[in-house]
């Protein structure tokens, strides 16, 4: 992979950001963005097990879905106190995904101020994502599109982050948004995954407090390098090209993957990685043909 740094500001003016960043789709890391808040002390794993430690809460690892259930359904349920406990306590690749604030701890909505940068966040779905020190979550990009804020909390977390043109080199599966699932993204291998090594895209590292804008359409692949959560702030696409584009993805795309799954199961799956493969494949020799 070629990967470069993004740029990275303390302070940015709404104009400065829709000029340089949001209008361009690039990616910007803010350092201690969440500092500023009142309530910044609050946002850290003690005071959400606290608020929130009866809670029952679904958990995902890093495995592949099972192909003989829903590719949403979780590994296990834990209470929040436990899991928190579980993930301080030794490594684990356990997370919480889609944490929605306004259903499940409403108090922390009084615990923030979305910034002001000109976007028109969804203010439905604040949501939370925890991980453990091993987890990862595979590369994929948002099938709604919109571009979000992303505000880690606690320990460091690395990001990659790539546009839709590197798709033919990120071995994207056919009928979803995201790759093969074999494909390590922390210890890559080439021999393998050839096409990979050509794929142009950023590398972040997250500590707390930080923000970081992630374009719609993005592909990011997130590796917890310590127990730690993030806060994701959405807009919707707000271009009818886009919309239209999303409306695909969530009401064609996705059901029509979900029906093949149910009626095929591992036979799907495993027809869709190597049609990734095999695409991905061509989109390499055509590089080449080309340099």
């Amino acid at each position: 992979m070629i990967l470069e740094n993004v740029d990275v500001v303390n302070d940015i003016s709404k104009e400065d950001f829709q000029k340089s960043y949001f209008k361009k789709q690039k990616p910007l890391l803010i350092k201690n963005f969440a500092s500023r808040w009142d309530a910044f002390d609050k946002w850290n794993l003690a005071y959400i097990r606290e608020k929130a430690g009866d809670q029952e809460v679904p958990l995902y690892d890093n495995k592949p879905a099972d192909a003989a259930k829903s590719s949403d359904a979780p590994v296990a349920n834990m209470k929040m106190k436990d899991y928190i406990d579980t993930i301080k306590s030794k490594p684990s690749d356990l997370r919480i995904f889609f944490y929605i604030i306004t259903d499940r701890l409403p108090e922390l909505l009084k615990n923030f101020t979305y910034p002001d940068l000109g976007m028109k966040f969804f203010k439905r779905l604040p949501t939370l994502f925890f991980g453990g020190s091993d987890a990862h979550v595979l590369m994929h990009y948002d099938v709604d599109l919109g571009d979000f804020m992303h505000i880690h909390f606690e320990g460091k977390k690395r990001i990659l982050l790539f546009d839709q043109e590197q798709s033919p080199f990120l071995y994207k599966v056919p009928l979803s948004v995201h790759t093969i699932y074999d494909l390590d993204y922390e210890n890559p291998d080439y021999e393998k995954f050839p096409a990979l090594q050509y794929a142009k895209g950023y590398e972040i590292f997250m500590e707390h407090g930080d923000a970081l804008f992630i374009p719609g359409a993005f592909w990011h692949f997130n590796r917890y390098l310590e127990p730690g959560f993030s806060l994701s702030l959405r807009a919707l696409p707000n271009k009818p090209s886009v919309f239209a584009n999303m409306l695909y993805h969530v009401f064609i795309m996705r059901y029509t993957d979900k029906l093949m799954r149910k009626l095929f199961k591992a036979k799907w799956i495993n027809y869709k990685q190597k049609w990734a493969y095999k695409k991905s494949t061509e989109a390499l020799e055509k590089y080449l043909k080309s340099e």
